[in-house]
């Protein structure tokens, strides 16, 4: 499917998310508290799917290829080792916070602080679930590429399902998400544009690998079985690309 112009498909993507947590939030205040409860762990159980589906990723051919046999799995610790030593020092997740607090003020009508950390849970996980993975990097990169729309598409017609689920439990905070979709995927449309190249798969398995297990932390919160910091484990995405790229310079 060929675009008009290049970042188009982020703004398909973008704008099914908003459509999809408006349905889930008209749905949702309708919904008992003990049926929102289901829904939660149901989100959480196909969270864990969704992670596992990301972790597999670590026994990737290319990424094998690459760094080694036994690096991926070092690769995929040291990201959130790095990661999250800078994230905690950044105080990522404290700052996280504060922004959905505001943010909640602004668009939400539950202030309390369960309302907030349901505002944060629903913007973080969406966030991550729609701007981490391999159809996210390479759909993006394709779009700035001219190559096409397909895998955006595809995309677009998951999250929107996706986003009926998140925002039936979650409310706006899912529907904030859109705004996550429109800034990753338009910088990575733009990093094609400006590059002309993709990614190497060996990063792109790294990422989704580090990923998979951030959702991990997701799920656990979601499905209230540990409180994980996952915000200051945020860098860890940036972090695993470049130490594949570090070790394939060394070998």
């Amino acid at each position: 499917m060929d675009a008009a112009f290049p970042g188009v498909g982020t703004l398909i993507n973008s704008a099914t998310v908003v459509a999809g947590a408006l349905l889930g939030m008209a749905a949702g205040h309708r919904l008992p508290q003990r049926t929102r409860s289901v829904v939660t762990d149901c989100l959480g159980l196909v969270t864990l799917l969704m992670a596992g589906l990301s972790i597999t990723s670590v026994n990737d051919v290319s990424l094998r290829a690459a760094v080694g046999g036994s690096a991926p799995v070092l690769i995929v610790l040291g990201s959130l080792l790095i990661g999250g030593i800078a994230g905690s020092l950044l105080r990522i997740e404290d700052r996280l916070n504060a922004l959905a607090g505001a943010v909640q003020a602004t668009f939400a009508r539950d202030d309390s602080e369960e309302g907030r950390e349901r505002f944060l849970e629903g913007w973080l996980t969406a966030t991550l679930l729609f701007c981490v993975g391999p159809l996210t990097i390479l759909g993006s990169l394709s779009d700035g590429l001219g190559r096409g729309i397909d895998q955006l598409a595809v995309k677009s017609v998951l999250d929107f399902f996706a986003s009926i689920a998140f925002a039936a439990s979650f409310g706006v905070g899912v529907l904030l998400a859109a705004g996550s979709v429109l800034v990753v995927q338009g910088a990575l449309t733009l990093v094609g544009v400006l590059l002309g190249a993709v990614m190497p798969e060996a990063q792109i398995a790294a990422l989704s690998a580090t990923g998979g297990l951030m959702l991990l932390g997701i799920a656990f919160r979601l499905l209230r079985i540990r409180d994980i910091p996952v915000g200051d484990l945020l860098p860890a995405l940036l972090v695993a690309p470049l130490l594949v790229q570090a070790v394939t310079w060394l070998r």
